[in-house]
């Protein structure tokens, strides 16, 4: 599938089915798989031989959908989880345990800021957040002796940031660390970060890859680029025997284009268990197969609504990246030259009274907490995921108290426009 197109690997890629199987991926709805012997099992648990045991581990379903991802981003290898939290954790607590340190943009989504500034600070992980905009020197200073990896998102949950993916992923290189890139917004339609460097790439599969709000879901492709055993005395986990699993050193036994999901498999997945139902691959599977078709209009749709919002009076400001004149314009064109997503954010001068009329008289957006669906959907923080919070806590959170989120679907875009100008009339 390698020499064929973006298009045609949504379509096809993971699966191909022999003489009389079924054309569609199958759902594998089975808990375990059976076996003629003992020796038969004994090797699967040794990693000797490949196949199925147990899909808390692996399941065919899951594998066939993880295999197309890999495919779209350019990867060797890959695996899905039970949600895009679930997949950010699992990428870096597969090379970064204890004791280890991680440099981050500061610009991602917050709960992924929280995962790494409370919850794994509570494992023993410490964090430096850097800006997506830091110079070269700002962010080298960030490294220390025991730095393991480095995150960042390709385009921000909801900053809409860009991130310069060859200045992070320089930087990381020169100090021995793989560098994860979540690639939620843009998804590989629009951007391949392993093409500029990243060693791994996450997903929401919740989000784009599904299109529909039906799904919830993670993805971890690996690069199978980045070499392990160059820098052993870093990640131990991947280059030193595992005891838990019959002494196996995985970037021996798997080489770096298998180490790495190798490990976050058959340890992190043992042992923590978030996996991604094979119902659900099913699910998100359909939606890659249109993904190519639908992230164009995505696009068409947040760059209308976006240019059409920067001429209203009752409008501040709007940051969307492909806008000439935000301050990502050149790393969006450069990185994203297909356009990055359809998600857009703007900020009423009236504040939370503006915003909460702008909400009640919209018709065709959805008010959810949700984005990248196939439906417009919108939300005010002040009004709802941040409501607890006053107009001077939103302030200093760089959160103003009048913004406003809106994720645009795949209708008509003049008919997304009529429906945010009559709501703006009505503030």
């Amino acid at each position: 599938m390698n020499n064929y197109s973006m298009n045609t690997k949504c379509v096809q890629s993971g699966y191909t089915p022999g003489n009389g199987e079924p054309r569609q991926i199958p759902i594998i709805q089975s808990t375990t798989f059976k076996y003629d012997t003992s020796e038969d099992m004994g090797k699967l648990f040794d990693l000797e031989a490949e196949g199925y045991f147990y899909t808390r581990l692996q399941n065919p379903t899951n594998d066939h959908v993880a295999a197309k991802i890999a495919a779209l981003e350019g990867g060797t290898a890959a695996m899905l989880t039970s949600s895009g939290q679930a997949a950010n954790f699992f990428a870096i607590f597969n090379i970064c345990e204890c004791g280890g340190h991680v440099v981050a943009s500061s610009s991602i989504y917050g709960g992924t800021f929280n995962l790494l500034s409370v919850t794994m600070a509570k494992m023993g992980i410490e964090v430096t957040f850097v800006s997506p905009d830091c110079s070269e020197d700002e962010l080298n200073a960030a490294f220390k002796d025991n730095t393991k990896v480095v995150f960042g998102e390709t385009i921000a949950n909801p900053a809409l940031t860009v991130l310069d993916i060859e200045k992070f992923a320089n930087a990381a290189h020169a100090h021995g660390v793989p560098l994860i890139v979540d690639n939620t917004f843009p998804t590989p339609i629009n951007c391949q970060p392993i093409k500029w460097g990243a060693d791994i790439v996450t997903h929401s599969t919740t989000k784009y890859m599904d299109g529909h709000g039906a799904a919830v879901g993670g993805a971890i492709v690996d690069s199978g680029n980045f070499d392990w055993t160059a820098y052993a005395d870093k990640f131990p986990g991947l280059c030193t025997p595992d005891e838990s699993y019959h002494g196996i050193t995985y970037a021996e036994k798997f080489g770096k284009e298998g180490a790495f999901i190798t490990k976050c498999t058959s340890q992190l997945m043992r042992d923590l268990g978030c996996i991604q139902s094979p119902q659900h691959a099913f699910i998100l599977n359909l939606g890659l197969e249109s993904l190519h078709v639908r992230m164009p209009r995505h696009v068409e749709n947040g760059q209308a609504v976006a240019e059409f919002l920067q001429e209203q009076p009752e409008v501040s400001f709007v940051s969307y990246p492909t806008l000439p004149g935000n301050k990502y314009y050149d790393l969006a064109k450069k990185y994203l030259p297909k356009g990055g997503c359809g998600v857009v954010s703007f900020e009423l001068k009236g504040g939370r009274k503006a915003a909460e009329t702008f909400m009640k008289h919209l018709k065709l957006a959805a008010i959810e907490t949700h984005v990248a669906d196939a439906r417009t959907c919108c939300l005010n923080p002040a009004t709802s995921t941040h409501r607890q919070m006053s107009d001077e806590q939103l302030a200093a959170a760089d959160i103003p108290a009048g913004l406003i989120r809106i994720s645009c679907g795949l209708e008509d875009k003049e008919d997304l426009i009529a429906d945010l100008a009559q709501a703006l009339k009505a503030i």
